[in-house]
């Protein structure tokens, strides 16, 4: 009865994992052969577990991810390019305490919003607040902010995630004033903040892509400076990307034609297909 009441006010008092705890050592044989300083420092333990999820939890969902990814599950494959070392070195999280950015190109499908979340994650399990946008998205809220004289409040809402993560930007294109209003959120996260942009584009590129060579300026010189660089490269990832046992690649190896073997060998698989 005493130990009832004593679970009850642990949830009551918002300790739900010692109250956990409590109750499994209760009912394990083995925790009674434990001393009182083990068996409390275990019911310590539980409830600092249970915090540090409820937060990471929380983190998560203000985030807004696009994708479920994590750098534990990346595709290593050799077509990608992925530099080992760097993703090694962003994996530390010293980018995110130094206030640096991270720019990840390449084509269509390459995995560089998928790359951007598992990067995102990771900042979020290190304890940093993370803010996932699409940049058309991020434009459409500067243009609304400026429209109804809300932009103080947008960029105050903008500078509380410790890494904004930027997704697509140069895919549409904006009006003067939107990469204006961009380059002043750059200034103000300037050392307080790091950004995480994902393009097609290379950022050779976004000089084009902005149109007023002064501002292109200023806004590569606040993001590309400072910024760690991750070039994908290889076939879509959105693909099929496993074949059975036994398939034939049906594409023929970079830099040679296919051999009359290798056709044979096709055809006898599509008929295969076919029958």
């Amino acid at each position: 009865m005493i130990s009832e009441q004593t679970e009850m006010k642990l949830r009551g008092l918002g300790l739900d994992g010692m109250a956990e705890a409590y109750s499994r050592q209760r009912s394990g044989p083995d925790s009674a052969a434990l001393g009182f300083d083990e068996r409390l420092a275990m019911l310590v333990d539980c409830q600092w577990e249970y915090q540090e999820n409820l937060a990471l939890q929380r983190r998560l969902s203000y985030a807004k991810l696009r994708q479920s990814a994590a750098l534990e599950d990346i595709d290593w494959n050799p077509r990608r390019a992925l530099p080992r070392d760097l993703i090694a070195q962003l994996a530390t999280g010293d980018w995110v305490r130094y206030h640096r950015h991270c720019i990840i190109t390449g084509p269509t499908g390459s995995g560089k919003s998928w790359l951007a979340c598992a990067l995102a994650q990771k900042a979020c399990r290190d304890g940093h607040r993370v803010l996932y946008l699409p940049a058309a998205r991020l434009f459409r809220d500067l243009l609304a902010a400026a429209s109804d004289g809300s932009m103080s409040r947008l960029i105050r809402r903008l500078m509380r995630p410790r890494v904004l993560v930027v997704d697509d930007w140069g895919l549409d294109s904006a009006r003067r004033s939107q990469y204006r209003d961009f380059l002043e959120l750059l200034d103000e996260r300037t050392d307080r903040g790091s950004m995480l942009i994902t393009s097609q584009l290379p950022p050779e590129d976004w000089h084009q892509l902005v149109g007023d060579p002064t501002l292109a300026d200023a806004i590569l010189d606040r993001i590309v400076h400072c910024a760690y660089r991750i070039k994908l490269e290889g076939e879509s990832m959105r693909g099929p990307r496993t074949r059975p046992a036994g398939t034939p690649d049906p594409s023929p190896p970079a830099g040679r034609p296919m051999q009359p073997a290798e056709l044979t060998s096709v055809r006898n698989h599509i008929k295969q297909r076919k029958g």
